[in-house]
């Protein structure tokens, strides 16, 4: 029985959400650092950026991906670097003692979106994986098909995506309040010497590759 696409790409964008990296262990160590919103909104971004990596292998733009995947390289370096760059920060951040204020809480969750946004625009290479696992699904390019088809499916790897950052989330908050703040010491450590390994493979990946 085949599958509608909308559910197919719900499918699709759960289960690649699932692979668990450094995106992963952002959300997690955010949500326990700073509750629910912040670490669903950070899932949100990465679910954006596999949503539109799926438009440029579903709508067939190629000279785009052709484009993207040949800077592979640099997109390596720069999301390695930050990957670095956001490791060292989580290591050395301080459990929070107080709420932060509103204006700061919205520049938290602005920030908490873009940087996820930013690191899964780093890897181009999942235009290929999208390429490869709509072609096994008997999808090819959805470019001949209607617009209306092509974007039902990308919706869905948003929806997908989204739900999985949901219940990563949701789970790990409910586990918050357990979480004392020198737990969420070593939380910070560990995420964050996880999270700097990463970005030192990405970056290792990327100079062996020149």
């Amino acid at each position: 029985m085949d599958l509608p696409l909308t559910v197919r790409g719900i499918l699709l964008g759960f289960s690649i959400a699932a692979v668990f990296g450094p995106i992963g262990l952002l959300c997690l160590r955010r949500t326990l650092a700073a509750g629910f919103a912040i670490g669903f909104v950070s899932g949100l971004g990465a679910a954006t950026a596999d949503a539109a990596y799926a438009a440029i292998a579903g709508f067939g733009v190629t000279a785009l991906a052709s484009l993207l995947v040949d800077q592979r390289l640099w997109f390596q370096t720069i999301g390695g670097a930050f990957l670095v760059y956001l490791g060292q920060r989580v290591i050395r951040a301080k459990p929070a003692t107080n709420s932060a204020p509103s204006a700061a809480v919205g520049l938290q969750v602005a920030g908490a979106y873009t940087s996820t946004l930013a690191l899964t625009l780093s890897n181009p290479m999942t235009i290929l994986s999208f390429g490869a696992i709509f072609a096994g699904l008997g999808l090819g390019s959805l470019a001949a098909s209607t617009t209306a088809e092509a974007l039902e499916l990308v919706l869905g790897v948003f929806g997908g995506s989204a739900a999985w950052w949901l219940v990563l989330a949701g789970v790990v908050a409910r586990l918050r309040s357990r979480v004392t703040p020198p737990r969420l010491r070593v939380v910070n450590v560990a995420s964050g010497l996880l999270i700097l390994a990463f970005g030192v493979q990405s970056l290792a990946g990327a100079w062996l590759a020149t």
